[in-house]
């Protein structure tokens, strides 16, 4: 477990001081692999001037069950698809997931202004297994829009692309761990 703890604290760290402060983020950017997560998506300012108006969230296969967190003034819009592998779930099969979440401000006045900072969360289950996770988020404003969606190639860092997707490290589980919630 201080290995997890200290692994998690390295990769936070890293991630923190490795991206530009610019781009659309995760809170929280480690966890267990086959356990329950909440993205928070943190999102620091619109296109330029330009307020947001649409964040679209593209979910990463292998992550289980994605449902949003509602946000006053916005309007959600939850894509479901079919699942080439189904996965079973509280004793039943799951056939099809949710692979696209969408928060749309109403009216001009619930866009999220350039100049101010807000979050959107949504919750869901890890991969079962360990390694990187890239989280494409669509930004979307008045005026222009911000597509971070760049995943690194072999031998490239996170923090040398112009517009990188979010980043999930998912950690093997500890020993016994198993689904949470």
């Amino acid at each position: 477990m201080k290995k997890i703890a200290a692994c998690a604290c390295l990769i936070s760290a890293t991630a923190l001081f490795g991206t530009a402060s610019a781009h659309v983020v995760l809170e929280y950017q480690v966890a267990p692999a086959g356990a329950s997560y909440k993205a928070t998506f943190k999102v620091g300012h619109g296109c330029g001037a330009s307020p947001t108006r649409q964040v679209v969230v593209d979910i990463p296969e292998g992550f289980k069950g994605a449902r949003p967190q509602p946000k006053p003034g916005w309007t959600l819009e939850v894509q479901r698809s079919k699942l080439a592998t189904p996965y079973t779930s509280h004793g039943r099969s799951v056939t099809e997931d949710t692979t696209r979440i969408t928060w749309t401000a109403k009216t001009a006045e619930d866009a999220l202004p350039s100049a101010h900072y807000d979050e959107f969360v949504l919750v869901g289950q890890t991969p079962d297994n360990a390694g990187s996770i890239y989280w494409p988020v669509r930004q979307v404003c008045a005026e222009g829009r911000n597509d971070w969606t760049e995943v690194p190639k072999a031998g490239q860092k996170l923090h040398d692309l112009k517009a990188p997707a979010a980043l999930l490290e998912v950690l093997p589980q500890a020993g016994g761990a198993g689904h949470q919630h």
